[in-house]
């Protein structure tokens, strides 16, 4: 996500008609509109990765997987983002043609230049979401996934699913997605991914 100073402020409406004739995608903070940055390979791969295992699970089921091109709106007047990916299940999104109020679920996959925006801001925003229950934030360089899952107290719950370095079998360590109903071996999410060698192996 980056700045755009030479666009002007806008409301939520003039945003949002403006940024459909757009040849890329921008999100809306405060006024403000903000341009999306393209991601490495291995980033794509895992949310390609994450959203087939998604859809495959939840088909059937009355919910939508949508990826990077899928808005989700904090509320009809804003923030506007472009998660990763994201799941719905609320009928009030049924219909939905330019963004999403109600996902259950939200996916950031991290890189160097969004990670503080991912684990701070958004996070602040996407926790306004009346109906989110979960927040994954994916790291595409090595098998390590962090959950923050809200708990009936209503507060928000760390999760970690991780493989070290040492371990030989991947697919022993699964993943569970409570607001989903869906557990999967991690190995699955990092399928055909190759890691770059870290420096001084």
């Amino acid at each position: 996500m980056v700045a755009s100073p030479d666009f002007p402020r806008m409301t939520p409406q003039d945003y949002l008609t403006w940024e459909e004739k757009q040849p890329i995608r921008y999100e809306y903070i405060n006024g403000n509109v903000f341009a999306m940055t393209g991601g490495t390979i291995p980033h794509n791969q895992v949310a390609v990765n994450l959203a087939a295992l998604l859809k495959s699970h939840l088909r059937g089921k009355g919910c939508k997987v949508l990826t990077s091109d899928a808005k989700v709106g904090i509320s009809d007047k804003g923030p506007f983002h472009y998660p990763d990916v994201s799941v719905t299940c609320d009928e009030r999104d049924r219909l939905a043609r330019q963004f999403i109020r109600y996902p259950c679920l939200i996916v950031e996959v991290l890189s160097p230049s969004t990670e503080a925006v991912d684990r701070g801001e958004k996070f602040r925003h996407y926790r306004r979401i009346e109906t989110l229950r979960e927040y994954l934030l994916i790291d595409p360089d090595q098998m390590s996934v962090e959950c923050y899952r809200l708990n009936e107290r209503g507060n928000w719950e760390l999760f970690h699913f991780y493989v070290n370095d040492s371990e030989s079998n991947a697919g022993d360590c699964e993943v569970l997605i409570a607001s989903v109903e869906f557990k999967f071996p991690l190995s699955l999410l990092y399928e055909d991914v190759e890691f770059a060698e870290k420096q001084g192996d």
